[in-house]
């Protein structure tokens, strides 16, 4: 997925806009450590670890592949509609042929099934807010937090879930929460890729194994402890008020001066990430200082061929 930063932002302000909590909370350095949760929390979840497994992209290229996973929920948060509805559209057709199936169940899985994108999609905002609250500036007021589930909602506009299924209040996200927590669970293949993405081996370079490991110290803390002993990945408890002094600590100097840090390092971890960031922070004039809605931004600029059919139930 290539990636121009002078059009981030070219039309409008997208589906939020500047005094959104979106744009607060996606922006902040937390999104990196939420972000690595919610791509190990997509591995309890068996039909999405089948996908990961069978595709192999996360260990022939973790870099790449996850720099691409960030950058398409920045993209959405942060772009404007053109920007957010290619994006989406080009995320599904790499996904289409993404299918096979689950060993477990012996059910078939596709990777742009509604209910496999809705773990992923609310994992992703949730994991986001989580790191956010612990690690960053603190929860957000309570109309703040009510606008974010309700811009939740909106982005997952852009992918196949069911629009009943998706929560829209921090309630309902609780309840969709222990709804699939029967379904999921833990198999050798997902915790090689739970452990692969909190611990990348040095082989895939020195600076992304660093990287993992060190947001795995603040990450796992985010976790709850049933989720912790399922993955075989708990930390002595100890760790958890250890590592959030620090934590917060350095993702307060990263923020500092608009992710000028992050930006930075960006280059020998998560290039395309950087570079939306960066031109986040240049905040260019938009044509349309105005939002718009993803059926908006779906007639306007969508590709009409994109495949949304219906898929496979795993």
């Amino acid at each position: 997925m290539a990636f121009d930063p002078s059009t981030l932002r070219r039309d409008d302000y997208g589906f939020f806009g500047p005094d959104s909590p979106s744009w607060k909370v996606w922006a902040a350095p937390t999104a990196l450590i939420g972000f690595q949760r919610a791509v190990t929390l997509e591995h309890f979840d068996p039909f999405l670890t089948a996908a990961v497994a069978d595709s192999h992209g996360i260990y022939d290229n973790p870099a790449t592949r996850l720099d691409h996973t960030l950058s398409y929920f920045l993209l959405v948060a942060l772009g404007d509609g053109r920007t957010a509805v290619q994006a989406a559209e080009h995320l599904m057709k790499v996904h289409a042929p993404m299918t096979g199936i689950e060993p477990i169940s012996g059910k078939r899985y596709s990777a742009n099934n509604p209910d496999a994108q809705l773990w992923i999609h609310i994992t992703g905002w949730h994991s986001v807010l989580k790191a956010y609250e612990m690690y960053g500036p603190g929860p957000l007021s309570h109309d703040e937090e009510d606008r974010y589930w309700a811009e939740c909602a909106i982005a997952a506009e852009l992918q196949t879930c069911k629009p009943a299924d998706v929560p829209r209040t921090r309630a309902e996200v609780h309840a969709y929460f222990e709804r699939v927590r029967p379904q999921l669970c833990v198999s050798e293949r997902a915790i090689e890729g739970m452990h692969y993405l909190l611990w990348t081996p040095p082989s895939k370079g020195w600076h992304f194994a660093v990287g993992s490991r060190l947001l795995s110290l603040a990450t796992i803390p985010t976790l709850p402890l049933w989720m912790r002993r399922l993955g075989r990945f708990a930390l002595p408890r100890a760790v958890d008020p250890a590592v959030r002094i620090p934590a917060r600590a350095i993702a307060w100097t990263s923020a500092r001066r608009d992710n000028w840090a992050l930006i930075k390092a960006a280059p020998y971890i998560a290039p395309m990430t950087g570079e939306i960031l960066a031109a986040h922070r240049a905040a260019t004039p938009v044509a349309d200082p105005a939002t718009i809605t993803p059926a908006q931004a779906r007639q306007r600029y969508g590709d009409q061929g994109t495949v949304r059919a219906e898929h496979a139930t795993a």
